[in-house]
């Protein structure tokens, strides 16, 4: 069998850290998430929907995520049934987090908390002794054949 839910959207609100009496931490968010299609005229629809994360996950989505913020969850959709104040049963369904990923622009998600960038590394050419350079134009030069030769392949 097969769990496994993808979504990529907008945070709906800043994300909340909260702590289980068991000492876990964990965060509940919703996720607006554009559907593909749009009739001609209309504005394109959105669903919302709600994301778990737990431990070091909740941790990283209350720091790094805030309302409007791109992010991209993969995890498993999971239903939860419970009883409301008044005493009627209630089913929720979300989707338990067990990697979320940024996705929009660095300028979009802001760096608030986020470290230091580092500045991209340099690199040089190596040493080519002992390499030759290949023969252009000249297709028997190759174990394989040139570009039209017919040899029956579908490349």
């Amino acid at each position: 069998m097969l769990n496994c839910a993808v979504i990529m959207g907008r945070l709906v609100a800043d994300p909340e850290l909260r702590t289980t009496p068991s000492g876990r931490n964990v965060t509940t968010i919703r996720v607006a998430v554009d559907r593909r299609f749009s009739r001609n005229g209309e504005e394109r629809q959105a669903d919302f929907l709600d994301v778990v994360a737990w431990q070091q996950t909740a941790d990283f989505i209350c720091r790094y995520f805030h309302k409007g913020s791109m992010i991209a969850v993969q995890g498993s959709i999971q239903t939860r049934n419970w009883e409301d104040k008044n005493g009627n049963k209630r089913t929720s369904v979300e989707i338990v987090a067990d990697n979320v990923s940024f996705c929009g622009s660095k300028a979009e998600s802001g760096n608030a908390g986020a470290p230091a960038s580092r500045p991209a590394p340099s690199y040089q050419s190596g040493n080519t002794d002992g390499f030759s350079v290949l023969p252009t134009g000249d297709d028997d030069a190759f174990p394989f054949g040139g570009a039209d030769e017919d040899d029956g392949l579908p490349f």
